[in-house]
């Protein structure tokens, strides 16, 4: 009798991994809410108080561009936003050495307890990052256009990576699906803490995006912000509501 030859059937581990992967319950890394933050993307301090007071700003984010265009002081003003909101307030560096923005950066810490320090995705910004990640301070790695980009911001300690989505589709390429990949990226390694901070956000679809992908925090201009609340049908409805009770001739004071 000839021997029995038992076949055992191939696995594809890559579909295996996947299918785990699927079904494995979303991590929170330490230190990440499990809220998407809004962020407002501007210097001019009447904007961020308004929309706070309509509890729309978990943070703000500024860059020399925006405080040059308020005309103000630029401690003056990034003190003035971190007492509107105890969120993380960007201040983003000036200098392009290490030192420079290591020293800058402990001026900024200086100002209010809330202040993230920004610094671009630079070699000599991601030391910065470090050392100033290393004493404490909350970080914002900006001017981020690549997945490798960001994975290299996680491993030196950034609070925030900033990717520009709109900046990517000026140049016909698809701003959120960076975001999908470092969104993945990071899930991966629920040891990484850094928070994907959607940025040169353009229009409500950019935001909307990045909630379904599952990105932490979006910086929006007020402008965009305000599109958000803006529905034809919403308009529309409260017409005929307000026409109906005025024909009522009631009050409600």
């Amino acid at each position: 009798m000839p021997p029995c030859v038992f076949f055992t059937p191939a696995i594809d581990y890559t579909v295996t991994r996947n299918t785990a992967r699927a079904r494995r319950p979303p991590q929170i890394a330490a230190g990440r809410s499990p809220d998407m933050k809004f962020f407002v993307d501007t210097a001019e301090v009447a904007d961020i108080r308004s929309l706070a007071e309509a509890g729309l700003v978990d943070g703000v984010t500024t860059n020399p561009s925006l405080i040059a265009k308020s005309g103000r002081d630029f401690k003056e003003v990034i003190a003035e936003i971190c007492a509107i909101t105890p969120g993380p307030v960007s201040a983003e560096v000036t200098a392009t050495d290490a030192a420079g923005m290591i020293a800058e950066g402990k001026v900024l810490r200086a100002i209010a307890p809330n202040v993230a320090v920004k610094v671009p995705l630079t070699e000599a910004g991601l030391v910065a990052c470090r050392r100033l990640s290393n004493e404490g301070a909350m970080v914002n790695v900006t001017l981020c256009f690549s997945s490798a980009q960001a994975l290299l911001a996680a491993k030196a300690g950034a609070t925030f990576i900033s990717p520009f989505v709109g900046r990517l589709d000026d140049i016909a390429t698809d701003g959120m699906r960076l975001i999908a990949d470092i969104v993945q990226i990071y899930r991966n390694y629920p040891a990484l803490t850094t928070e994907v901070l959607v940025a040169s956000v353009r229009h409500p679809i950019h935001l909307v995006e990045a909630a379904k992908m599952g990105a932490h925090v979006a910086t929006l201009p007020p402008s965009v912000i305000r599109m958000l609340l803006k529905h034809p049908l919403t308009d529309r409805g409260l017409e005929a509501f307000l026409a109906d009770w005025q024909k009522t001739g009631q009050s409600i004071l």
